[in-house]
C-alpha cells in the first residue's frame, strides 16, 4: 500500500526527514484501544507498542498515539509486531477535556480533514449540541459537515436543516436516512483517496450504520437504539481509521455522552460568528451581553433577529473555556511550584554535604 493512499503529504514528510537514514519506517495507527495499537504502512499491518524510552519522555497521555496518527517505527523481524519510537506532528486534531474533575487533554482523532457530525432527527436532536460539536470541530483546525440522519422518521427533516443551517454558519449540512440508503450519495462528493473523515456524534445516531453503508459490507456491529428516549448504547467500543473500497479513509468513534471543551475560543468564534459581529456594535468592549446599556447583542434579541437560546449557549461555551483557561494556568503554576520547590531542596543538599 502507498503511504499517499494512507494520507501522507509533504507536511510529514518533512517532519520525517530526521528518520530516514535511520533505518525506521512511518505508519499510520488504524486502532487503538488502552495503549494497543495496530499501524498500518508500505510494508503491511503491525500490532504495535510505545517503546520504553517514548513512554518515559512522554508526559501527558495527548502525547500517546491515537487513531489517525502517524508514528516512526522499527519493525520486528520476522513477526508482524513493530515498535513506535516517535509520534510525528499533527496536522489537525480533535480533543475534548477528559470526563470529570481533571484538567487534561482526551485526543479523540489526529489528522484528519473532515468532521461528519451526526445528528438524529428523531429526540437526539438538539440545537445546542450541535452547537458544541461545532466548536470544537473547527478547533480541531478540519472542515466540519452536518449530517442529519434517520430523515425517514421526521416529517419536519427539511425544516430541522433550515434550522440547523441558521447556526452552522458556513457549514455544509445534510439529511439522509442510512437505514433507507437516501441522501447517503452526497457523501461522496468529501470522500476522496487520502482524505480523513472523522465520524463524531451521540451513540444511536446512526455513525456505524452509515459506514456500513458506505463500505457496501456489515464491519461495524449496529445495535437497535431504545425508542424511549432514542439512545443507543456504545456499540463502537473503540476507535478505528476504515479504509473505504472507493479511496479514503473513515474514523468511527464512540459515541460520547459528555464533550467537554478543549482549546481556546478560536473555534467558538466560528460557531457564533453572527453574535461576533454583533458584539463589536456593544457600547462597551468588554460587555457581557446581559444587563449592560448599550449592548447591540441585547438588542438584536429585542428585534427578534437573534434567538435569546443561541446567546445562552455562546455565553455557557464562553464560560467554560473561561474555566478551562484558568484551570490551565493554575495546574501550570502549581507544576512550576513544585519544581522550584525541587530544585530549592536539592541546592540545599548539595550545599549541605558540600560542607
Amino acid at each position: 500500500m502507498l503511504l499517499s493512499d494512507l494520507g501522507w503529504n509533504s507536511f510529514f514528510e518533512l517532519s520525517f526527514d530526521q528518520y530516514k537514514n535511520l533505518g525506521l519506517s512511518a505508519m499510520r495507527i488504524v486502532r487503538e484501544n488502552r495503549e494497543k495499537y495496530i499501524a498500518c504502512g508500505e510494508l503491511g499491518e503491525f500490532n504495535c507498542e510505545v517503546s520504553g524510552k517514548f513512554r518515559f519522555n512522554t508526559e501527558s497521555k495527548s502525547e500517546f498515539p491515537t487513531v489517525g496518527d502517524w508514528v516512526v517505527t522499527s519493525v520486528i523481524p520476522n513477526e508482524k509486531k513493530a515498535i513506535i519510537h516517535a509520534l510525528l506532528p499533527r496536522k489537525s486534531v480533535f480533543s475534548r477535556k477528559v470526563p470529570g474533575q481533571m484538567t487534561d487533554e482526551q485526543v479523540i482523532a489526529a489528522n484528519i480533514d473532515i468532521v461528519f457530525i451526526i445528528t438524529g432527527l428523531d429526540l437526539n436532536y438538539n440545537l445546542r449540541r450541535i452547537e458544541r460539536f461545532l466548536s470544537i470541530a473547527w478547533e480541531s483546525k478540519a472542515l466540519p459537515v452536518v449530517l442529519l440522519n434517520k430523515a425517514d422518521l421526521c416529517p419536519e427533516a427539511e425544516l430541522r436543516k433550515i434550522e440547523v443551517e441558521s447556526i452552522a454558519i458556513g457549514v455544509d449540512v445534510h439529511t439522509l436516512s442510512a437505514t433507507q440508503n437516501t441522501g447517503i450519495a452526497i457523501l461522496n462528493q468529501y470522500i476522496q483517496r487520502g482524505k480523513t473523515i472523522a465520524f463524531l456524534g451521540s451513540s444511536g445516531v446512526g455513525k456505524s450504520t452509515i459506514i456500513n453503508t458506505l463500505l457496501g459490507m456489515e464491519h461495524l456491529k449496529v445495535n437497535e437504539v431504545s425508542e424511549l428516549g432514542s439512545r443507543g448504547r456504545h456499540t463502537t467500543t473503540y476507535r478505528e481509521l476504515i479504509l473505504l473500497p472507493s479511496g479514503g479513509m473513515v474514523i468511527d468513534t464512540p459515541g460520547m455522552r459528555e464533550l467537554q471543551v478543549w482549546g481556546d475560543e478560536e473555534g467558538l468564534k466560528s460557531v457564533f460568528d453572527d453574535i461576533e459581529n454583533l458584539s463589536l456594535n456593544c457600547r462597551y468592549r468588554n460587555c457581557s451581553h446581559e444587563n449592560e446599556p448599550g449592548c447591540a447583542v441585547q438588542k438584536a434579541i429585542s428585534e427578534n433577529s437573534l434567538d435569546p437560546k443561541r446567546l445562552e449557549s455562546f455565553l455557557k461555551l464562553k464560560k467554560e473555556y473561561k474555566y478551562l483557561e484558568d484551570r490551565q494556568t493554575m495546574k501550570a503554576s502549581a507544576i512550576e511550584k513544585a519544581n522550584w520547590k525541587s530544585i530549592s531542596k536539592l541546592a540545599k543538599n548539595i550545599k549541605k554535604n558540600g560542607r
